[in-house]
């Protein structure tokens, strides 16, 4: 395994023999693996243990053997200790993406300030397909299908060539010591589930499917690079700018509405998000002045044109929720739940709470202050109104108008926060799951 853990560093050009490198050991057999294969190799490295404060005294089990470790090689020892739940909290991300946040953030400050050219990570052959199968399930595009990359910045991953099975094997061989995170083996987290009985299943039928799907990664990666080129080309012709205004022409934009990949990748730097293109292509083909807001970027209708501007501070949006973990997330409201409406279900008279009909709300969904034409069908009306009359009949005053947010979906206005919703979002007889959103 050491000759080919040399020349997979070799092929793919990860490091050479004057770098220096940050390796990230957790204590985990995939990290500790790749600590004895960087001494065995001659490598100059230092270690870097981040301890998440997750598994109370395992944690610091794992950060004992680690520091040991490093200091019977004699290698340069960092560590660190993080409030992952309550930095989860703080931003409002799940725990995962925060303990990713926070690791590699410090990764790189460690990198910075010790005179390390690169980072090395501990990902596997099997955890690249883990993430392909994974983002397959939860609806990608081609980039999520091309599984995880032996390089990307000054992050390198020298065991991505290495199966599970193999690394296990080395550390047996090679008598690595290693500690075992008993969260590996939950399969109620839908990873594990994929490493513990989807890829078994697979590999019943395909004995080699490890090695295959690692394939359709590097092909699919081909495939990438092709059609980023091409849009890249499309990007060219279609967008000019003009001072702080970005244009593009209806008329050859338009011969890409079918197509919502070569949409994404045109309007994805203008913050457009996959699950933005109806709404996009809505504003496309509506009338001047149809208008998207992204997180970043107004995008509007006007005529022959397609017009992209940033945010200022009168047109930016509070908030883009792309799904409904976001929405339970929002800092605008305190209380989300979808709710079966059966005999017990019941409607409190209380404008702080939109009772909306589920399958009505179309994500992603948009916070933001009401602007000048903006107009809703009052819960119980079945005609439109003009939001500025809806205030002057409810005696809105002018600071309240002013803080006033409003929920939209799909272009059209769910709820007044705080006031009143949609008629066209209520329940009705018809309704079979009610979404509950508290202020």
């Amino acid at each position: 395994m050491l000759r080919e853990f040399k020349n997979y560093i070799e092929e793919e050009k990860l490091a050479g023999s004057g770098n220096r490198i940050l390796a990230a050991v957790s204590g985990g057999i995939d990290s500790m693996v790749l600590a004895d294969l960087l001494t065995r190799a001659g490598f100059d490295f230092g270690i870097a243990h981040c301890n998440f404060s997750l598994r109370a005294s395992e944690s610091d089990a794992d950060e004992a053997l680690v520091r040991s470790y490093a200091a019977k090689d004699k290698k340069a020892f960092f560590s660190i200790r993080f409030d992952t739940p309550g930095y989860a909290r703080e931003k409002g991300i799940s725990v995962e993406m925060a303990a990713r946040e926070l690791r590699y953030e410090w990764f790189e400050k460690i990198r910075s300030e010790n005179g390390f050219d690169l980072i090395a990570v501990a990902h596997n052959l099997n955890d690249n397909i883990e993430t392909m199968l994974l983002n397959l399930i939860r609806g990608t595009g081609i980039a999520g299908l091309t599984g995880i990359r032996p390089e990307a910045g000054r992050i390198i991953r020298p065991l991505l060539f290495a199966t599970r099975k193999s690394i296990e094997e080395y550390a047996l061989k090679h008598r690595v010591s290693f500690r075992e995170d008993q969260t590996n083996s939950d399969t109620l987290i839908t990873r594990n589930k994929i490493r513990h009985e989807v890829i078994p299943l697979l590999m019943q039928i395909n004995p080699s499917v490890e090695f295959t799907l690692n394939e359709t990664t590097e092909r699919l990666l081909e495939v990438k690079r092709t059609f980023m080129s091409y849009t890249d080309m499309l990007s060219k012709e279609l967008f000019s700018v003009n001072g702080n205004v970005i244009k593009a022409s209806l008329p050859e934009l338009a011969f890409h509405l079918g197509n919502s990949s070569v949409l994404y990748e045109l309007f994805r730097p203008y913050g457009v998000t996959g699950s933005m293109i109806p709404t996009l292509v809505r504003v496309i083909r509506g009338k001047t002045g149809s208008r998207l807001f992204t997180s970043s970027h107004l995008i509007l209708k006007d005529r022959k044109e397609i017009l992209i501007s940033e945010n200022n501070s009168e047109q930016k949006e509070f908030e883009v929720i792309e799904n409904f973990q976001e929405l339970t997330r929002s800092v605008f409201f305190s209380a989300v739940e979808i709710r079966e409406i059966d005999n017990d279900f019941s409607i409190r008279p209380d404008t702080n709470i939109a009772y909306l009909d589920n399958e009505k709300v179309i994500f992603p969904l948009i916070i933001r202050k009401w602007r000048k034409g903006d107009a809703f069908h009052p819960l119980g009306m079945e005609k439109s109104k003009k939001l500025s009359d809806y205030f002057i009949d409810r005696r809105y005053s002018r600071i309240k108008k002013e803080e006033i947010l409003l929920l939209e979906s799909a272009g059209k206005i769910v709820w007044i926060i705080g006031d009143r919703i949609d008629n066209r979002f209520r329940i009705t007889s018809d309704s079979s799951r009610a979404l509950i959103i508290t202020k």
